[in-house]
């Protein structure tokens, strides 16, 4: 296309080399030309909030569609995650229930609103690697990212399943889809302008007619590796919205600036402050970008919960594991209530629009009933060392990582035994990804990870064979950067001062199994474990309190709740067999988020797995705790 692009035939006042077009001109709802956007020929703004259907429990995407609505945009935007429709490889991706995302843009598209549709299949979003199921991507020998045909060869199956989902809901058969992007954000990993262009033609070639683009930082540096000449491009960016502007008026003359991206807020990660931004500042640099004529998306406009062990990771030095809430102080916060942050978007959103304010609807403006504060007693079962030693183990020479052994999330023991010499010495482990419980001998030693695994735990031996237990946890896969794609688990070895440790059993144990089938384990097959260590087993564990937590939860009526573990150290929870996420004392987060969907008149069930130590009671809050605020946070990649 030439940079005077037309994508639904001439609007007014175009510019258009009809030898230019691509076969997709004819049925595109969008177009654009001389920096304006249109929609069937008419002059056109997107003003759209970013919402994903796997953080929002499904009974509540209508109520989450309706107060998006009702803050003003016109368009919804989502990623498609792959690994939440095909986690294993032996079993087809799934579109139905909560995975049914034709049902919810239908949704989003009945409630009169555009859809942006972001199939990657890399999408980052703080989403475990990014979106990637690990089967998909743990060839050794693969490129990630590129055109080496074993990566678009795994990724064309997966198009060749989700297109055709995704295609009759395009504008041009009557559907609410008005753009699809290629990739995400591609010039912040490569410079494959190849897979770049086998991307797009991907899309087309299955169908995809309306406008595609691609996403990236706004800045030359971002715009180098991720644009192509003949794709609208788009940025992401929460700050500096008018410099980006200028930019793109350099480098991409004749396409409107459309901020697909506009971070409002932000995420956190474990161990860190929680990330807030006040209402006025957001508004002022969304308006910033509204005064200039382009469009916007606020990412998030509802963030919602990174439920299980969904939560990916970051990498800076060491692992960044994302926590399990996805507010990210978004205007619609994860339970629903509308913040100050909303009313002011919707202010700035109307006033671009050149509309009046009009009263929200009583349904929406007041925060959903949520369940009396209340405490439930927590009574202790299996201890982890005899849950974990109870998994039948895989045997190999050199230890196995998660990939090896066909493991995506949870956890894996590792046993072996080696000499440990007279005195003090060290365990290191190369290649530890991420945290590692260790004990010898039934004893447990300490905690190594990523970040201190090579300076090792110090011990002390007799001489004589020691039996080492790790414990690894995977804490969630990368998302964005270079150590996108790595693997989890011992990836190297482990050392006894300079010695390798060899001959290794390993138990996997896939937490998202069923949670019936994951307790069975240790009941069933406890008796098969070594009667001589039974004794010192259970007092290992029990000391620090490690293992599994159960307790009854009972309603009169459901409703939201937030749920905290006072006394617990780190692990995941369980409602009604539902796995909630990963908790940990550390924050910030210290309530989570538990949908009234997963709760029912009775009795319902609280079961927890704590990795560290063990508390008596949980508690459920009427209102949220994610941590410290009054900071505020502006993300600004340029």
């Amino acid at each position: 296309m030439s940079q005077f692009t037309t994508l639904s035939g001439a609007a007014p006042g175009a510019s258009v080399l009809a030898a230019s077009m691509d076969t997709e001109a004819a049925t595109s709802a969008l177009s654009y030309a001389d920096r304006m956007l249109f929609k069937n020929g008419e002059p056109h703004r997107i003003i759209a909030g970013a919402v994903h259907y796997f953080r929002i429990h499904p009974e509540q995407w209508q109520d989450r569609i309706d107060r998006l609505v009702a803050m003003g945009v016109n368009t919804l935007d989502t990623y498609i995650a792959w690994n939440f429709h095909q986690p294993y490889e032996d079993a087809a991706p799934d579109f139905n229930g909560w995975r049914d995302i034709a049902r919810f843009i239908s949704m989003a598209g009945d409630a009169g609103l555009d859809v942006i549709v972001r199939p990657g299949p890399y999408i980052c979003a703080e989403w475990d690697n990014a979106g990637f199921p690990s089967w998909a991507i743990s060839n050794p020998d693969m490129v990630l990212r590129s055109s080496d045909p074993l990566f678009t060869d795994v990724v064309e199956k997966w198009f060749d399943t989700l297109l055709p989902v995704i295609e009759p809901l395009q504008a041009c058969h009557g559907g609410p889809v008005i753009a699809v992007q290629i990739e995400n954000e591609y010039g912040s990993y490569g410079d494959d302008k190849e897979y770049l262009r086998w991307n797009r033609q991907a899309l087309l070639d299955r169908g995809i007619t309306e406008m595609l683009f691609t996403a990236d930082g706004g800045t030359d540096y971002f715009l180098d590796g991720g644009a192509l000449p003949d794709t609208w491009a788009t940025a992401t960016l929460g700050s500096r919205g008018d410099d980006a502007d200028t930019v793109w008026e350099r480098r991409r003359p004749g396409e409107p600036f459309f901020n697909v991206e506009f971070w409002n807020g932000w995420f956190d990660h474990w161990s860190e402050d929680h990330h807030t931004r006040s209402a006025a500042d957001a508004s002022a640099e969304a308006t910033k970008i509204l005064d200039l004529g382009g469009s916007i998306c606020l990412y998030m406009a509802h963030g919602g919960t990174n439920f299980g062990l969904s939560s990916g990771a970051n990498h800076d030095g060491s692992i960044q594991p994302t926590v399990t809430s996805y507010d990210s102080d978004a205007p619609i916060a994860e339970d629903g209530r509308l913040t100050e942050k909303f009313h002011a978007m919707r202010e700035a959103f109307h006033t671009a629009s050149g509309r009046e304010l009009t009263p929200i609807p009583a349904h929406l403006e007041h925060p959903a009933p949520v369940i009396p504060a209340c405490t439930v007693d927590m009574q202790r079962g299996t201890a982890l060392l005899d849950f974990v030693r109870a998994v039948e183990p895989v045997r190999s020479v050199k230890p196995m990582s998660f990939e090896q052994m066909g493991l995506d999330r949870g956890l894996v023991h590792y046993t072996a035994q080696a000499v440990l010499p007279m005195g003090e010495g060290t365990i290191r482990i190369r290649g530890l990804h991420d945290r590692a419980y260790i004990w010898v001998d039934n004893v447990y030693a300490g905690v190594l990870t990523d970040a201190n695994c090579q300076e090792g735990l110090n011990v002390t031996g007799t001489g004589e064979l020691a039996v080492l237990e790790i414990l690894v946890e995977n804490q969630g896969r990368i998302n964005y950067g270079p150590n996108f794609g790595q693997g989890k688990g011992i990836l190297d070895g482990v050392l006894i001062n300079q010695r390798y440790v060899f001959h290794w059993e390993q138990r996997p144990i896939n937490l998202e199994q069923p949670l019936t089938e994951l307790l069975q384990v240790g009941v069933v097959q406890n008796g098969a474990q070594n009667p001589d260590s039974a004794k010192s087993t259970a007092l290992a564990s029990e000391t620090r309190g490690a293992g599994w937590f159960h307790g009854e939860l009972r309603l009169e009526q459901a409703a939201d709740t937030h749920l905290a573990l006072p006394g617990f150290g780190k692990g995941l929870v369980w409602v009604n067999d539902f796995l909630l996420g990963r908790f940990w004392e550390i924050g910030p987060q210290v309530t989570l988020y538990v949908p009234g969907p997963l709760l029912q008149p009775g009795s319902n069930k609280i079961t927890v797995l704590e990795l560290e130590q063990g508390g008596t009671q949980v508690q459920f809050h009427e209102e949220p705790d994610l941590g410290l605020t009054g900071v505020t946070y502006v993300e600004d990649l340029g």
